[in-house]
């Protein structure tokens, strides 16, 4: 492992941080309610942090080849370890403003030094949740000094907190994709030749011939989305400027964190809810694919294998669960209030995780398909999480054919995706991933059992869908009005893991555990 490389990128990925700690604590300044005596308690202390320590590393590291030196091991570790910094950067401004325990909550008669550190854990989980945007929040009554009896949690928060947490999803959305791209065009063979032969599709051979002109692409189409967004939920939709830029950001990142605890529910807005699914289903879909259809180019676009079986996927549940409430007369909804709840539940539960309604209350089947969704995801290449259409696909396709040889041994059967056949590594690869996948729901299920004694099956199965895809809120005692404050500490840090592990695709975490990866002399 050539430390050198690891720690310029880490630097880099740090340093980064500081840039939009400087906006919200500018915002928190021109703030009557908060000013610069709040501004220099929550974020002066992380600013200097993500300033000084990335400095430093980028520094110490200004003498190495990194152009030439960036292997797949490197390439790896940068971005798992990455992610660490980032997350505990994000979450000093929670603990030192006051949305948890902190520091300076100690002066309080009845907070004592464990509250204060149970505190520390509450905002690592929260900044976790928004960085690998999960959604998943531990805002409530019995974890906040700010809640009062009655009031709404969320709401009742400094408004600069409230959009740092909303950032922390805008960016961890795009650095999805972009640590993705670094991934594919260093540890397949260090080229964007070799990141075009690996990815199916458009993809990155129908964006541009190098990383960094990429990179720019998917920037301006991610900012200019938000931005469309943003304007359609103030103008059209009618709602507030400040929750129009926050769900906006939170939406493009398929995030999922609200203004309020009652998220889009409190709105019960038709209209809104019909832009957020547009723009929903536009974060579900390949970002490279996305282009072609700024580009006017949609019919190239939807000629895409994934997308169409994400598309399919997502009509047949929809029409699914309308049907099974309506008939179920469960819930004291009209046809087209059934109709709108269950489309828009159907696209959020893809990885956003907004709740127009308490589908926790649903008939059983609906919620199954709920969970089912869960697991499948949004296509390659999108900032949504779960397993990824592509994936089960292969899978789908990697079941038929060896069904097919039971039934004729001799006969040579490949798979194709896209007109393109597969070969044999990347199908070994998508089953890596789906036996680590179950490894780990597995596990994720026993440890949850195990320290959370009163939980159910449903619970604990669908807290670990929900961490692993990163899609947010759960079912049981998890849905979408609870939060996850009444897990305990040892469970939020497994929890933490998992949303860590989900978002970074399994895999690019579990390298780091073969000892090859850390030899230094190769």
């Amino acid at each position: 492992m050539r430390w050198d490389v690891v720690g310029f990128i880490l630097g880099w990925t740090i340093r980064l941080v500081a840039l939009p700690l400087a906006l919200v604590a500018a915002y928190s300044c021109y703030l009557e309610a908060e000013g610069y005596e709040f501004a220099i308690r929550a974020y002066l202390i992380p600013l200097i942090l993500a300033a000084v320590v990335g400095q430093s590393l980028v520094s110490l590291a200004r003498g190495a080849d990194i152009a030439s030196r960036l292997r797949d091991r490197e390439a790896f570790a940068s971005v798992a370890l990455g992610w660490i910094p980032v997350v505990l950067l994000g979450a000093l401004p929670y603990w030192l403003g006051g949305v948890f325990y902190g520091p300076a909550e100690l002066s309080m008669d009845s907070v004592a030094v464990t509250d204060v550190m149970s505190g520390a854990i509450h905002s690592w989980f929260e900044s976790m949740s928004g960085f690998t945007t999960t959604g998943s929040t531990v805002i409530d009554h019995a974890t906040s000094p700010r809640c009062t009896e009655g009031s709404d949690c969320i709401s009742s928060q400094p408004q600069s907190l409230i959009l740092w947490r909303s950032l922390t999803q805008w960016l961890g959305g795009m650095g999805v994709i972009m640590l993705g791209l670094l991934i594919l065009s260093q540890a397949l063979g260090g080229g964007m030749s070799l990141a075009r032969a690996e990815l199916t599709g458009p993809s990155l051979s129908r964006l541009g011939p190098s990383l960094q002109w990429t990179a720019r692409r998917l920037w301006t189409i991610y900012i200019v989305l938000t931005l469309i967004e943003m304007i359609l939920l103030r103008f059209v939709g009618e709602m507030g400027l400040f929750d129009s830029v926050n769900y906006a950001l939170t939406t493009l990142s398929s995030g999922g964190f609200g203004t309020s605890d009652s998220g889009i529910m409190a709105f019960d807005s038709a209209r809104i809810e019909v832009i957020l699914m547009v723009f929903m289903v536009l974060t579900c879909i390949n970002f490279s694919l996305l282009h072609l259809i700024l580009a006017g180019r949609s019919k190239e676009a939807f000629k895409d294998g994934e997308v169409r079986s994400y598309l399919f996927i997502l009509t047949i549940a929809w029409l699914a669960m309308a049907f099974n409430i309506f008939q179920s007369g469960s819930e004291d909804l009209g046809f087209l209030e059934t109709v709108r709840h269950s489309m828009f539940q159907a696209i959020s539960i893809s990885s956003t995780g907004y709740s127009s309604a308490d589908f926790a209350t649903w008939p059983l089947f609906s919620q199954f398909v709920l969970l089912l969704l869960m697991i499948i995801g949004a296509t390659a290449g999108s900032t949504g999480g779960g397993l990824k259409v592509l994936r089960i696909r292969i899978a789908f396709e990697l079941s038929k054919r060896e069904i097919l040889k039971i039934i004729q041994p001799k006969k040579v059967v490949a798979i194709r995706f896209n007109d393109e056949v597969i070969d044999e590594k990347r199908i070994w690869t998508v089953l890596g991933m789906l036996s680590s996948w179950t490894v780990l729901v597995t596990a994720s299920i026993l440890a949850f059992s195990l320290l959370e004694p009163s939980l159910n099956m449903t619970d604990v199965l669908s807290v670990s869908l929900s961490l692993l895809g990163n899609t947010g809120p759960a079912l049981g005692a998890f849905g979408p009005t609870a939060t996850w404050a009444s897990l305990g500490e040892p469970s939020l840090i497994i929890a933490s893991l998992l949303m860590w592990l989900g978002r970074l695709e399994l895999l690019t975490v579990l390298v780091l555990l073969h000892p090859k990866t850390w030899r230094s002399d190769v």
